[in-house]
């Protein structure tokens, strides 16, 4: 007869329960370690650096909201290059001109952008 099925993932199961244990003990460890001394500055609210001033559900100007979607935008531009770059070699010339134009239309949206004035911060 051979190896029940739960022989071979013996060791998967060894090895979550020596995370999970190790886990613990580091959590119990920083209680135990760590002292808790809360004054009045460690309990204070903190929110972008400064004391808040007005209610939480105030209105942001739209160019936060702009700034934000821009930076996602070319952020997952840059995420785009890195397996682009890595595969280059294998996806030869068609794959290298397909990002070119990918990065040209990205190029041009910044452009218009720009000379929207949406990147000027007044």
């Amino acid at each position: 007869m051979s190896n029940p099925l739960i022989f071979e993932y013996l060791p998967i199961l060894v090895f979550l329960l020596i995370a999970i244990g190790l886990a613990a003990v580091m959590v119990g460890a920083s209680y135990v370690v760590g002292g808790s001394n809360p004054d009045a500055e460690k309990v204070s609210p903190y929110e972008c650096g400064f004391e808040p001033f007005e209610d939480a559900r105030t209105k942001f100007d739209v160019r936060f909201y702009l700034v934000s979607i821009l930076f996602i935008i070319f952020d997952l531009e840059v995420a785009f290059l890195f397996p682009w770059a890595v595969a280059l070699g294998d996806i030869g010339l068609f794959g290298f001109w397909s990002m070119i134009v990918f990065l040209g239309i990205l190029t041009i949206g910044f452009i218009y952008e720009w000379k929207k004035g949406a990147l000027e911060w007044e």
